[in-house]
């Protein structure tokens, strides 16, 4: 009886560690690592990004943490305009390019401009998915699937807390604060 309850005790766990592990290449890991192989043009400590962020944004973008589906500010956004990297303000995604994909989370079908986002493996979580980040500043924004619409077949899912949105007209706040 006792080699039975260790047993269950010891899967439990282990079960429960594994649920609640987040990607051991987050950003703010890759950033603080002496043998980092990403640089970014903005660069800030994880102290810096903490005073700049709410915590939300914070666990999303430097984290790698995801928000829940159809909880996010964006995910049902219909305006036009730009969405930013909430941590650099970066124009990274346009309204033109994005859609109803039915997943929760903004959806997108390409970036603003080239070189806006970066992309890298994410086996995080049992997953093999592809994380984007922001080329900028290194933030995590979400991942990237194959299954989007025409012309380019991709879907960039994006979590809400790591944009933020603009009118096209509107000056972006954020990036005269950073800079």
């Amino acid at each position: 009886m006792k080699p039975t309850f260790i047993l269950i005790a010891l899967g439990a766990t282990l079960f429960a560690a594994g649920c609640s592990a987040g990607p051991t290449n987050s950003p703010a890991a890759m950033n603080n690592s002496t043998n980092s192989t990403m640089k970014f043009p903005l660069q800030r400590t994880e102290a810096e990004w903490r005073k700049l962020l709410t915590p939300e944004q914070y666990h999303v973008l430097r984290e790698a943490g995801t928000e829940r589906a159809f909880t996010g500010k964006y995910w049902n956004t219909k305006e036009p305009g730009v969405y930013r990297c909430a941590a650099c303000g970066e124009i990274l995604f346009k309204s033109d390019n994005k859609f109803d994909s039915g997943c929760g989370w903004p959806s997108f079908s390409e970036i603003a401009a080239q070189g806006k986002v970066i992309t890298r493996e994410d086996d995080s979580l049992g997953m093999k998915r592809t994380e984007v980040l922001c080329a900028n500043c290194g933030s995590h924004l979400g991942h990237v699937f194959d299954d989007g619409p025409e012309p380019t077949g991709l879907r960039y899912c994006i979590n809400s807390a790591s944009i933020d949105f603009s009118d096209t007209n509107a000056t972006a706040s954020k990036t005269a604060e950073i800079k």
